[in-house]
């Protein structure tokens, strides 16, 4: 049973859970009704007022050995051809115990994970699936952080502590109308609405420090940065970019915000400190005609990735955030003119990786400064993919689509090197300069600083490889 498994297992990935539920359903020899039940049971007995919009569980076929799980929704016959059932953002929560997914029409969907999980590791904690009814379209999720316990002792918030003093979970939910809906994910309530941007919410960000800041980015060309423990009432209004801002990320120091305009072909960072305009990375000499998509730093902080596409190919950048340096470039070509867009790119968390989401591929997985992709799905110009987040944990990486679905992937595990460790510890507190001022050999120079990619390398493009088979 699940309830009787170490902690560690508990927080496993998908792999596992799904694992043991495909050997128990096989010694039973149930059918695929029972598929649909048995990997959520809660969702038999659930009684809710958007219960039209109900995840159903299927088992990929065989034949895709990298697809572990799809949930698709079942929605109302009224609104099967109606625009607005897009999942544009999907999200683990931190410890990597709940996963939600914006399943369209205004539907956030919450489940435990792994997904055959039945209760808490305190054997207390409600882990039944959850759902939210947010009245307008989701385009952007966030789960909170759980307050450190000798900050929530300092500061006993009435977000830091739920009923009977337990910690409570928050998940942020920006809507079309630009309003944010902060939910006490563990009760199921709404705790309150944060207003102030006056176009559509596209991103939510928390820090990775434990604090109750929220950073979100609007359509309104603006990031405004949220102290949720004041209940979102003290905010900083940024500004700068000249037209929709498509994504933001904060780098693991939580000293930076990166965020990329849509129309404006800017990369821009922010100082999460002082709250000011740091610099443009493209240095406002980016003439090229095309759209930013996405963007995302390192786990140590030290390379920002951005993404863009314009009518006949797409491009991942590599940037160091500190110097402003171009390190690498990852382009793809293709004859349908303004047929396939990137989407989302997100780091894995141990750094090795980057998750690419594009229009022809669901996923592609690619290990910076390598010609060829780790691995890539088959092409299929209906993968329809709008964005991916991987497991705290690693191993699964799950991405939603335009007709509110979503799938988990296996994705490569690979144990790090010790040199990429050490990188990694140093980088996450020096910067660049700092480096750059030690007295150091070249070629550790090179290393510690994301520079030692072959020249050969750092343009290389993604073609027809064979698709990942194992």
């Amino acid at each position: 049973m699940i309830s009787e498994r170490s902690s560690v297992t508990r927080q496993h990935s998908l792999e596992t859970g799904l694992e043991t539920s495909n050997r128990r359903r096989k010694r039973e020899g149930r059918g695929e009704e029972s598929v649909q039940t048995t990997c959520c049971p809660s969702l038999r007995d659930m009684s809710l007022s958007n219960s039209d919009h109900v995840p159903i569980f299927h088992l990929p076929p065989a034949s895709d050995p990298a697809l572990l799980l799809e949930l698709k929704t079942r929605r109302p016959p009224s609104l099967l051809d109606l625009a607005g059932c897009e999942t544009w953002s999907v999200n683990f929560s931190p410890d990597g115990a709940w996963f939600a997914w914006s399943m369209g029409h205004g539907i956030v969907w919450v489940v435990a994970w792994p997904l055959d999980s039945e209760e808490g590791q305190d054997g207390e904690t409600d882990r039944a699936d959850k759902s939210f009814s947010c009245g307008h379209p989701v385009w952007g999720l966030a789960f909170g952080p759980r307050p450190p316990s000798s900050a929530a002792a300092a500061c006993p918030t009435k977000l830091s502590k739920g009923p009977k003093g337990k910690s409570t979970l928050l998940l942020a939910t920006g809507l079309e109308n630009g309003v944010i809906k902060v939910w006490n994910v563990l009760t199921g309530n709404a705790v309150f609405d944060l207003h102030g941007h006056e176009g559509v919410v596209r991103n939510l960000v928390f820090p990775q420090n434990g604090s109750l800041t929220l950073i979100s980015s609007s359509r309104d060309k603006t990031l405004r940065i949220w102290d949720l423990a004041h209940k979102g009432k003290k905010v900083q209004v940024l500004s700068g970019h000249k037209d929709w801002i498509s994504c933001c990320s904060v780098s693991s120091d939580c000293s930076m915000i990166a965020s990329v305009g849509r129309f404006d072909r800017m990369v821009c960072l922010w100082s999460l400190r002082s709250y000011t305009f740091i610099r443009n990375l493209t240095g406002g000499t980016n003439k090229k005609l095309c759209l930013l998509s996405s963007c995302d730093f390192s786990p140590d902080g030290a390379v920002l990735a951005t993404a863009a596409f314009s009518g006949s190919s797409w491009w991942i950048d590599l940037w160091d955030p500190y110097t402003a340096e171009k390190l690498a470039t990852l382009a793809d070509y293709f004859e349908d003119y303004g047929q396939n867009q990137i989407s989302s790119i997100q780091f894995s968390p141990d750094g090795l990786y980057l998750a690419i989401v594009t229009d022809d591929r669901a996923l592609r997985i690619w290990e910076p400064g390598e010609r060829h992709m780790t691995m890539q799905t088959k092409r299929d110009q209906d993968s329809s993919g709008l964005c991916c987040n991987y497991h705290p944990q690693g191993g699964v990486i799950a991405t939603g689509t335009r007709d509110g679905h979503v799938r988990f992937w296996r994705t490569p595990r690979t144990v790090p090197s010790l040199c990429h460790l050490c990188r990694s510890t140093m980088r996450h507190s020096v910067s660049t300069h700092q480096i750059e001022a030690l007295p150091l050999p070249k070629r550790i120079l090179e290393y510690l600083t994301y520079r030692n990619i072959p020249e050969r390398l750092k343009t290389c493009c993604s073609s027809d490889e064979e698709d990942w088979e194992s």
